[in-house]
């Protein structure tokens, strides 16, 4: 079958990039795109600790809902739809502030991901395995190779072609459905047999600290509606799925946050809600209700809530690592991660550079922190969270920028209001992202220096301040130095540019397999 490859006019595209699209198969419909994006956007694993800041954690998701996740979902919806090649978030940076901007861009979008998996999502797992299953000690080779086995096990469902692969984070979504929703039955038969901890209405009321400590969490809860685009030419109809995928996708999100957020408070008292445990020390205590089955059950829970992890990490490697592979074939990366296995469809070098980065960080994570493991996890989902936050603020700007550089490429959805509206939401979005980016790397400046509160990082996060900013600066400065020399490595790939003739798929029937 010869693929359409979806060019706007007057753009570089390379020879390498011509070629390695050929090899992408069209499978990907708008009931996968919705649970793929429920997958990607509702991530158990920072329940536990955005409820340890008490009640108004619930407060804070809902302020978000309206006045980030909107706005996002509009800026989506207009991108995703319009601008439809392979590697979505690459190709709009490129079109909009050229390839170097965006070859950082990908590199810091992509590698938030084998950290999240080799970090947060392997620590929580493994504890959590560790509490109800079977206890390994930490930093055990029991642990250790528990953290490998989930890693690797993310990296292969990425591997596998998105036609066959897409089940798992379909699965997934299901699981996240099936255990939040079996979750907040239970909180209802839990308050009517027992009572619930309940919080006063003033507890409820916003405050400074807690905002900026949230902000950065909440905000990586959030993120995901462009994930999917990764794969756009493997869409079956990009053009009329992405708005709906995205704007189902955002409420279901907004629900399977908020409704265990609430029941979470209900049940625990903050000073019993810790980062690892918080979302299954709530499912202990509500699930004795079943009585004997209790502990059936609560294991039931902790192997769906270890699948539903591993399903995050696998799919947004599943659109990360093609985000990064398409840099590469587009010469704004090392050529030789541009290339997808012809047998999968998928960019298996990119994927394993994704496991054995994930790997290094897991075992540099495990010897950071003096303190106990939910210090280490901490502070290795604060990093994870700068990263993502860093490469939106090159992503959100880019329906101003194209809006007037590209006025001629059809946009099936626009923005409501005009230009006003996108400049709104493109402004608000990445005034959160720089709000976000900045309490990430910089935790207690502001609350110190600008509203004059007392603040303590190793209180915080088990470590010192200059313990904390060299790992996360540091790391952060070493990605930056690899994305750079990427670049300049990928010259031979860019002296390839080829002109070719404009191929507009949105004039097109959507092509199947």
């Amino acid at each position: 079958m010869t693929t359409q490859v979806p060019y706007v006019e007057g753009e570089p595209i390379t020879a390498m990039a011509l070629e390695e699209r050929t090899k992408l198969v069209k499978s990907f419909r708008r009931f996968d795109m919705l649970f793929f994006t429920v997958c990607a956007l509702v991530g158990l694993d920072t329940l536990g600790q955005v409820s340890s800041y008490g009640a108004q954690t619930f407060t804070w998701l809902v302020v978000l809902a309206i006045f980030f996740v909107l706005p996002y979902a509009l800026l989506m919806s207009e991108l995703g739809s319009s601008f439809t090649e392979e590697g979505g978030p690459y190709e709009w940076m490129k079109l909009a502030w050229g390839r170097l901007p965006a070859g950082i861009g990908a590199i810091l979008y992509w590698v938030t991901n084998p950290l999240w998996v080799g970090g947060s999502l392997a620590f929580i797992s493994a504890a959590a395995w560790s509490d109800h299953i079977h206890h390994m000690a930490s930093g055990s080779f029991q642990d250790y190779v528990f953290k490998l086995v989930f890693i690797w096990i993310s990296i292969g469902v990425a591997v596998v072609s998105l036609k066959r692969g897409k089940w798992i984070p379909n699965l997934g979504a299901i699981m996240r459905i099936v255990v939040l929703g079996f979750f907040s039955v239970t909180i209802v038969i839990y308050a009517i047999e027992k009572g619930v901890h309940g919080y006063a209405f003033h507890e409820f009321r916003p405050s400074t600290t807690v905002f900026l400590a949230l902000v950065p969490l909440l905000l990586f809860n959030y993120v995901g509606f462009e994930l999917q685009n990764g794969a756009a030419e493997e869409m079956v109809d990009p053009q009329k799925d992405v708005p709906k995928a995205v704007s189902v996708s955002g409420v279901i999100a907004v629900l399977c946050y908020a409704i265990p957020v609430f029941g979470i408070l209900t049940v625990l008292p903050t000073s019993q809600i810790s980062g690892i445990g918080g979302f299954l020390d709530a499912v202990t205590t509500t699930f004795s209700v079943y009585g004997g089955a209790q502990n059936f059950l609560v294991d039931l829970m902790v192997l769906g809530f270890i699948f539903a992890l591993i399903t995050s990490g696998s799919v947004w490697m599943m659109g990360s690592d093609r985000v990064q592979a398409v840099a590469a074939y587009d010469g704004a990366f090392f050529g030789w991660f541009g290339r997808f296995n012809s047998y999968f469809g998928t960019p298996v070098r990119v994927n394993v550079m994704s496991g054995v980065v994930a790997t290094a960080f897991m075992i540099a994570a495990q010897k950071l922190a003096t303190g106990s493991a939910a210090d280490t996890f901490t502070v290795v989902l604060y990093l994870a969270t700068s990263t993502t936050l860093l490469s939106y603020l090159l992503i959100f700007p880019t329906v101003i920028k194209l809006r007037y550089s590209h006025p001629e490429v059809h946009r099936p959805y626009r923005l409501p209001f005009g230009m006003v509206g996108v400049w709104a939401a493109a402004l608000v979005c990445t005034a959160w992202m720089v709000l976000g980016s900045w309490v990430a790397l910089f935790p207690g400046t502001l609350e110190k220096y600008v509203f004059g509160l007392q603040y303590s990082v190793e209180d915080n996060y088990g470590v010192s301040r200059l313990r904390f900013e060299a790992f996360t600066l540091g790391t952060l400065a070493i990605i930056v130095v690899i994305g750079v020399i990427g670049y300049a490595l990928g010259a031979s790939v860019r002296k390839q540019d080829v002109s070719v003739s404009r191929m507009d798929p949105r004039a097109e029937e959507p092509a199947t397999t």
